[in-house]
């Protein structure tokens, strides 16, 4: 067997900032076509492989291939049992598995989707998953689907929904000397950021995962010059919540928090919203490697790519070696470890299905 940390030092070593992930898909390929009984399809900078075996059940096991800009970290250092470098932890070690997967386990029980995919790290219309899912949807059928995100060799099921939305308090100008000629609106988002400071987050459990929502200000912009009273202000809030909700069911808690200071003449515009995914620790397959293994399993507080797979009606989680608390740090890292305990369940469930 490969050693798994050298191969990831070898991913580390390829520069693969979003949008430039030519020469990884490039290199991946190349480690692949030789494999027997596995089927290669390229779509850009998108790579799929696939057995074509007959078996009764298909997992998928995903990845991003490219990484954030790097930050004094472009170089693979291996130190002992420790390897650092730009998407060491997120999420070129998750690509290791599955290239070590894809060479090695030729007869699996189970038919197997790799699928290394372009830009996840910047903006979702951009996503070459989302590319794949467009142009070539038939190579992403499967009964469950798993992501290398970093998540130290747990199953994080599912993933909240998220949603931003623009709001605007409307004034009227005048001059600071004589404020009460106008109305300031920069003052009139003061009670409407108290509130959100209180706000009481749900904390559903869904298939004995406890999530945990969100309602955050994100950002402010008002005023118009040192010596006006500002007419107007516009503050951004993000909101996690939970896949128990769908994004009308969000949208509109959102509006119940918001309304009461809301007035006519004042905006309230969802900007972007993406739905969650609920867990799919019940599957199977799922089921069943964590109970082989005594798996700890926790909710995905974040938005992931699970989203897009349970929307295509394949249930999917994130298991991968790696911490997810330092991913995206100059700082980033991956130990052999994380990697061989994320191995032995990955080759498990390819091994033995359910």
């Amino acid at each position: 067997m490969t050693d798994l940390l050298d191969l990831t030092a070898t991913l580390v070593a390829i520069p693969s900032v979003s949008r430039d992930e030519g020469a990884i898909t490039d290199w991946i390929a190349g480690e692949l076509a030789g494999v027997a009984g596995l089927e290669l399809t390229r779509v850009g900078d998108n790579l799929v492989a696939r057995t074509q075996l007959g078996r009764p059940q298909r997992v998928i096991l995903a990845g991003h291939t490219d990484t954030v800009p790097v930050n004094g970290n472009a170089e693979a250092r291996v130190e002992g049992d420790r390897l650092s470098g730009v998407g060491s932890s997120d999420m070129k070690s998750g690509l290791a598995v599955m290239i070590e997967a894809a060479r090695t386990i030729t007869d699996p029980a189970v038919d197997v989707t790799y699928v290394f995919y372009a830009r996840e790290e910047i903006a979702a219309a951009e996503s070459g998953l989302l590319e794949l899912f467009e142009h070539r949807p038939d190579l992403l059928v499967a009964d469950l689907a798993l992501l290398g995100e970093p998540t130290d060799g747990t199953i994080e099921a599912g993933c909240q929904g998220s949603m931003r939305i623009r709001v605007t308090l409307a004034g009227r100008r005048a001059h600071p000397a004589r404020p009460w000629m106008g109305r300031n609106a920069v003052h009139r988002l003061g009670g409407l950021l108290v509130d959100l400071s209180l706000y009481k987050e749900r904390r559903p459990v869904l298939q004995g995962c406890a999530y945990r929502e969100a309602l955050q200000a994100v950002k402010v912009e008002g005023g118009v010059a040192g010596n006006v009273v500002p007419d107007a202000v516009e503050v951004v809030l993000n909101h996690r919540f939970a896949p128990d909700r769908n994004a009308a069911e969000a949208e509109a808690h959102v509006r119940e928090v918001v309304g009461p200071w809301l007035e006519p003449g004042d905006t309230f515009e969802v900007v972007d919203v993406a739905e969650g995914a609920a867990p799919a620790v019940d599957h199977p397959l799922l089921a069943g490697l964590i109970a082989r293994h005594g798996l700890e399993v926790r909710a995905k507080f974040g938005w992931t790519d699970v989203a897009r797979f349970a929307a295509h009606g394949v249930p999917a989680a994130n298991f991968g070696p790696g911490d997810a608390e330092i991913a995206h740090m100059a700082e980033e890292f991956v130990t052999r470890d994380q990697l061989e305990r994320v191995w032995t369940v990955t080759e498990d469930l390819l091994r033995h299905g359910a």
